[in-house]
């Protein structure tokens, strides 16, 4: 029982690099930047990408 491969190293480097993309995407769609957290899950990320593309934009204030 080795330790972590190269293989786990690429897959926790794209699980960071999808949080942070959604950390600046969701509040440009109104949606908490905090909830960007829940895409390390795979079905969470693709929802949310569903509720990005069909939601509304919200209106600019000021």
């Amino acid at each position: 029982m080795g330790g972590a491969s190269i293989w786990h190293w690429i897959i926790i480097l794209t699980c960071i690099i999808n949080v942070i993309a959604f950390w600046r995407l969701l509040p440009q769609a109104g949606i908490s930047k905090y909830l960007s957290i829940l895409a390390f899950v795979p079905l969470i990320a693709v929802i949310f990408l569903w509720v990005i593309a069909f939601r509304t934009a919200p209106l600019n204030q000021g």
